[in-house]
């Protein structure tokens, strides 16, 4: 069995306008994002749902490795995948990663991701990286935006961080000490890839309405690209509410009702 990668232009970018709802806490949010996040998918292990199918036969049957796909190729089996999901027999799932691309998500969002350790990460470092002093390269929550008042001094506060940052890196201050003071809604860019154990941990916890926002909707842009390449792998990722029971000790009180609203809703 090679294990070799296929690169994937595949892009959630444009599947939602730019107002759409948050999902979070207090309940869903309407407002515009000012920095687009953009999602990718780089490159996956080639048909996954069948390695991993191919993965839990060596386990069960008297079969040689170099027949495992050959077999999987005749009898591929959603019911013996499910059985797996089921029975919690996960290892399987560890065969096969999945790689993103991530841009305009904050350094907010990004120390939320790197919370998930059996992961692994490459993300624009500030130490080499100069930052841009655009104001729009901050991520704006939406509780913010939509508060006139509050949009206001936000927006001071980011300039003057950024005119700063500008005036210390002309002084000749390292940009390594210069971003101090910038502030954690700075948009980043990063390289991620997990295994698909973890991505259905993740989307577990992500996926959950009391999730903050932002790391909410990165976790739902991911779902839509790993069910494209690996629908079977994937079919019952998401939080608890939509299979069964909420296994939040405190819960939203308002479950998704299916998929599709917690896809497209």
């Amino acid at each position: 069995m090679r294990n070799s990668r296929r690169s994937i232009r595949a892009s959630t970018t444009d599947r939602r306008p730019k107002y759409k709802k948050f999902a979070n806490r207090g309940g869903p949010e309407k407002a515009p994002l000012f920095v687009i996040m953009n999602v990718i998918l780089l490159a996956h292990t080639p048909e996954p749902d069948s390695v991993v199918a191919a993965a839990a036969r060596i386990c069960y049957k008297d079969i040689a490795a170099s027949e495992l796909l050959q077999a999987e190729e005749q009898n591929l089996s959603r019911k013996l995948i499910a059985d797996l999901f089921q029975s919690g027999h996960m290892s399987t799932f560890e065969h096969v990663s999945f790689t993103f691309g991530i841009d305009g998500l904050s350094r907010v969002a990004s120390h939320q991701l790197v919370r998930h350790r059996l992961a692994s990460f490459s993300q624009q470092s500030q130490r080499y990286v100069k930052m841009n002093p655009d104001p729009e390269a901050v991520i704006i929550p939406p509780s913010i935006q939509n508060n006139p008042e509050a949009l206001k001094l936000f927006q001071e506060s980011v300039k003057l961080s950024q005119q700063t940052y500008a005036k210390l890196v002309e002084l000749g201050i390292k940009k390594e000490d210069a971003r101090f003071i910038l502030p954690h809604g700075h948009s980043t860019r990063l390289v991620m890839t997990m295994n698909a154990r973890e991505l259905h941990h993740f989307f577990s916890l992500r996926l959950c309405r009391r999730a903050q926002w932002e790391i909410h909707e990165l976790a739902r842009k991911m779902l839509i690209l790993c069910r494209e390449k690996a629908p079977v792998l994937f079919e019952k990722a998401g939080p608890s509410c939509i299979f069964g029971k909420c296994n939040e000790a405190r819960t939203c009180g308002n479950p998704y009702r299916d998929m599709e609203a917690l896809m497209f809703d």
